[in-house]
């Protein structure tokens, strides 16, 4: 991962390309885990990916995860996130947080005048954000996309 001038992990963000309109085929059927059904060879219609994961196109960026500090929440190392910037924090959400200067993806946790980073990883402790820190909760994870095999 590319390092700003301090030795910490630069964000890299990445927009979504709606000039493109990178279409691809939708088999409009539920999946069966079992045997492959003989209708999967009708696709009727057609998705842009960038479309369907972009609520908001202007707000919507996609960044890579490095680290495993949300691995029980099913985002692992290497996990492409959609984030949306125009989305208003909540308790319980999957926030992507700039504090005291680094970016982390953690759970909202919002208690009576206290809010927590929550890890999804027993490996990882909560941060407690005090008055000390200096945080913005930058945006809201809204998709993980994640290479399967």
């Amino acid at each position: 991962m590319p390092l700003d001038k301090n030795n910490k992990p630069k964000l890299t963000l990445f927009s979504p390309d709606f000039e493109g309109g990178a279409e691809l085929p939708l088999i409009n059927h539920g999946v069966k885990a079992g045997f492959p059904s003989p209708a999967l060879d009708f696709m009727e219609y057609a998705i842009d990916l960038n479309k369907h994961l972009a609520r908001n196109p202007l707000a919507t960026f996609y960044i890579k995860v490095d680290g495993n500090s949300m691995t029980d929440a099913g985002i692992d190392h290497g996990d492409l996130l959609v984030i949306d910037r125009s989305l208003e924090p909540a308790d319980g959400r999957i926030a992507i947080c700039l504090i005291d200067g680094d970016f982390t993806v953690k759970r909202l946790k919002l208690q009576t005048d206290c809010l927590y980073l929550m890890p999804e990883n027993p490996a990882y402790q909560p941060i407690k954000v005090t008055e000390d820190n200096q945080l913005v909760i930058w945006a809201i994870v809204t998709y993980v996309i994640k290479r399967v095999g």
